[in-house]
């Protein structure tokens, strides 16, 4: 089979969510710093669910699973924080910067974005083998409340705000302010970071226009997408097809490259497949899950699907969990008493139990399928 690259369009997106859980209440008036990374947040009768990333990149520290867990979660808009440049010293590979399709992704879940700076930082003394390094970034607090504060009274969708975000003049302004605070917080911790000209060359590509921010981030997105095509991740099980790039786009022409773990064609049928692998316990974390089903999200509400020959195929999604202690295999298509006889053999009680039966049910809401198997990782892994 030939599948070398998807293409898919989407038109709007609709998508019920069980797996979340309750997020704790704070007040707007506290320290976003302070803030756990998803949560309720309170500005007198106004309620927001709000998520924070660590950094500008989606694949650090589960910033989708914040995402889906505030997705309609506490009644008002759902807000996400996004630092739009992160540097933690000279010594590392990269700085992380904002892409484009990071905010439309955010535009197509109708989640509002707020772009951030770190206004403060502290020497990395915890860690002897990184003594180059800042830590303990910190997020400019009273930026983001008047963010919120505005939102309070802005009634356009997520899209209208999260391009007023992305104007030049608001990118502008925002990386002068990285750039005056990367340059304090390495005067005040004593650590080299990058060099300027980098930030500075950021900005002047981000500022000149859309189709400059789309080009700088696209180049970065596809080149990150073209290395994880060959690589086999620790916690990815053995491939049980082909691992493919795939590139959606929607009604706005935002684009998103993405990567299909495992691609299976089936009775004429593509299987969109995203693995999540865990070696050491018997399924992967809940995080794990939760920023697979930011994927099945968007899978799911694939209206067309072409191959590289731009000819239409007929595909379901498919999440697949697998783990080196599971014995056993059970999918949503598989009956009650088989899954009791798995949840038997396999311990799952309680927590656990529940937590498959509710992704089976988010799976039959939306269309997708679950696969939970045995599964290893390369030996040389």
């Amino acid at each position: 089979m030939n599948t070398s690259k998807l293409f898919g369009k989407i038109k709007n997106t609709r998508y019920q969510s069980f797996l979340k859980g309750p997020l704790p209440t704070v007040s707007l008036d506290s320290d976003i710093n302070d803030w756990q990374s998803k949560c309720c947040v309170k500005d007198n009768d106004i309620i927001y669910a709000v998520s924070k990333w660590t950094g500008p990149k989606r694949s650090r520290t589960y910033p989708l699973a914040g995402v889906y867990d505030t997705l309609s979660a506490c009644g008002g808009k759902t807000i996400t924080i996004i630092p739009i440049v992160k540097d933690e010293g000279a010594d590392t590979q990269n700085m992380d910067y904002l892409q484009w399709d990071t905010v439309q992704l955010m535009s197509l879940l109708n989640v509002y974005v707020i772009l951030a700076y770190y206004k403060d930082a502290q020497r990395n003394y915890r860690d002897p083998k990184k003594p180059n390094r800042i830590t303990n970034q910190k997020l400019d607090s009273d930026f983001i409340k008047t963010q919120i504060k505005e939102l309070s009274s802005y009634y356009s969708s997520a899209l209208h705000w999260n391009l007023d975000q992305l104007s030049p003049e608001n990118l502008d302004g925002l990386m002068h302010k990285v750039i005056l605070s990367y340059r304090a917080i390495a005067k005040k911790t004593g650590i080299k970071l990058h060099s300027e000209d980098g930030l500075e060359n950021f900005r002047k590509r981000i500022i000149e226009g859309r189709e400059s921010f789309l080009s700088f981030s696209r180049l970065k997105s596809a080149n990150a997408q073209k290395r994880e095509v060959v690589t086999i991740q620790p916690k990815e099980a053995l491939s049980i097809g082909e691992k493919t790039p795939i590139e959606i786009e929607n009604y706005l022409g935002g684009k998103y490259f993405l990567t299909v773990d495992d691609v299976i064609i089936c009775n004429n049928r593509y299987e969109l497949i995203e693995s999540k692998h865990s070696k050491k316990v018997i399924l992967p974390s809940e995080n794990d899950i939760k920023e697979g089903l930011i994927k099945m999200l968007l899978f799911s509400n694939i209206d067309e699907l072409y191959d590289n020959l731009q000819k239409a195929v007929n595909f379901i999604p498919v999440i697949r969990l697998t783990s080196e202690k599971i014995y056993g295999k059970i999918t949503t298509d598989t009956n009650d008493g088989e899954i009791k006889a798995f949840f038997k053999r396999n311990g799952f009680k309680g927590k656990r139990e529940n937590l498959v039966n509710t992704l089976f049910k988010e799976a039959r809401a939306n269309n997708f399928e679950v696969i939970i198997e045995y599964g290893e990782v390369k030996k040389d892994d």
